[in-house]
């Protein structure tokens, strides 16, 4: 387990020298102070203007108050409604002759960190020792997100293979970290990986076969400004085989921890029914998180159900959106069905064998 640790905390060290190309200049936290309304009338159209009046808390300029415009354009997706005491995100922008401040959002930050902190807290508390561990791989395979595959995929590797990296990297410290180095583990990480390679397959064949673009929401157009360059098809496959880690590792670890412990308790077993246990087991783990997944897509797209009672269905299920998203969820609902009889399969041999050897070792040593 030292030697484990060590090998993350290596890895950490090197995932945290990889940086971005250029140089930006930091944003700043400020507060705002007094703000002064001023009515705009432009082509009939009325603006309202927000002159307002914000300290400066944080870097080179800390305690500088500085009065910038806010437009109010009546509508709510663009907004920042401000208010005195309101905590706010500067950009800063060097313009040759000095330091220049905008507006950038509300500072809503803090209030992730107070959810993170009972997140850890409770899983810790509820977990103890592997709760610990838990948060270690959460961390890592955060880490691995953003500092190792997003990179990647920016320097043009391909993005359904760094992805397929990443995900194997972030399997095996999940369940080695909380599993230990055993068969139990071993079973898992292979069951969960067969299962990423067979939504792999699945996405990269949706994807063609249904001519999506991967153009599939208002993020998607973002990045092509920035990076016009890049694969989005494989982006929208790598997003795919992303969203469906987490669900297949639960479903993995679940049926080989059955396993492992019918095996301890009655060594007699044998590879069969062995397996026939870890799916008696499974079938009753694929309805729960199957219905999980699809609820996670189906609670991320309500904006769009609701846009379904507006225009024509037949237009709406041949939304490029609408196809993609539905896409995701079954390929993720299929990879976790898929999932059981794979990690039953591997974990009833690997277990049994290891099982058997560790009996005839303790037998010679005797």
């Amino acid at each position: 387990m030292k030697q484990l640790l060590l090998i993350i905390f290596s890895l950490f060290c090197m995932l945290s020298c990889v940086a971005a190309d250029g140089k930006i200049l930091p944003s700043q936290t400020g507060i705002v102070q007094n703000i002064q309304y001023v009515d705009l009338n432009n082509n009939e159209i009325t603006q309202t203007k927000q002159d307002v009046e914000v300290k400066i808390l944080t870097g080179e300029f800390k305690g500088e108050t500085v009065v910038l415009e806010n437009m109010l354009t009546g509508n709510p997706y663009y907004d920042i409604k401000l208010k005195k005491g309101t905590r706010v995100i500067l950009h800063a922008e060097d313009n040759g002759n000095g330091v220049e401040f905008s507006i950038e959002d509300i500072k809503r930050s803090g209030t992730l960190l107070w959810l993170s902190a009972l997140f850890c807290g409770l899983l810790i508390y509820a977990g103890r020792k592997k709760g610990l561990f838990s948060l270690v791989s959460i961390l890592l395979t955060i880490l691995l997100i953003t500092h190792l595959l997003s990179p990647m995929i920016l320097w043009g590797i391909n993005p359904v293979v760094a992805t397929f990296i990443v995900c194997i990297l972030a399997t095996i410290a999940t369940m080695y970290l909380v599993g230990g180095f055993n068969a139990k583990s071993t079973s898992a990480v292979l069951g969960a990986v067969s299962s990423l390679v067979f939504a792999g397959v699945l996405s990269y064949f949706t994807m063609f076969s249904a001519h999506l673009t991967g153009f599939a929401g208002e993020n998607t157009m973002f990045l092509y400004t920035a990076h016009p360059e890049l694969d989005f098809v494989g982006i929208a496959i790598a997003a795919m085989i992303l969203a469906t880690l987490g669900a297949v590792m639960d479903v993995a670890i679940s049926i080989a921890s059955t396993v492992n412990e019918i095996c301890e308790v009655d060594s007699d077993k044998t590879i069969r029914e062995l397996f026939s246990s870890g799916m008696n087991v499974g079938r009753d783990i694929i309805g729960t998180m199957a219905n999980t997944l699809i609820l996670v897509y189906l609670g991320g797209s309500l904006p769009l159900l609701l846009l379904a009672g507006n225009i024509d269905l037949q237009k709406f299920v041949n939304l490029n959106q609408v196809v993609t998203e539905t896409a995701s969820a079954l390929i993720g609902s299929i990879a976790i069905v898929i999932c059981v009889p794979f990690t039953a399969l591997i974990s009833s041999r690997l277990i049994k064998k290891s099982l058997e050897n560790r009996e005839y070792k303790d037998i010679n040593i005797s």
